[in-house]
């Protein structure tokens, strides 16, 4: 039997994906065992009536070894 726990971060990109991408490397230096990555919130950025960047409120799921 595995036991999984999960984190929250945040993080931002040129794109939606990139958002999501960014998230992951990050937590991926720190964190083994990365199973899934759900998006719970998107946010775009604006100025000057154009999206500049987004951000996402991420939440990770990795396996604890044990």
């Amino acid at each position: 039997m595995s036991v999984a726990k999960v984190i929250e971060i945040h993080a931002e990109g040129k794109s939606m994906e990139d958002a999501a991408g960014s998230a992951l490397k990050e937590a991926a230096k720190t964190v083994d065992n990365i199973r899934s990555i759900y998006i719970q919130d998107i946010q775009a950025i604006v100025e000057n009536n154009q999206i500049v960047k987004y951000r996402v409120n991420a939440k990770l799921t990795f396996v604890i070894k044990g």
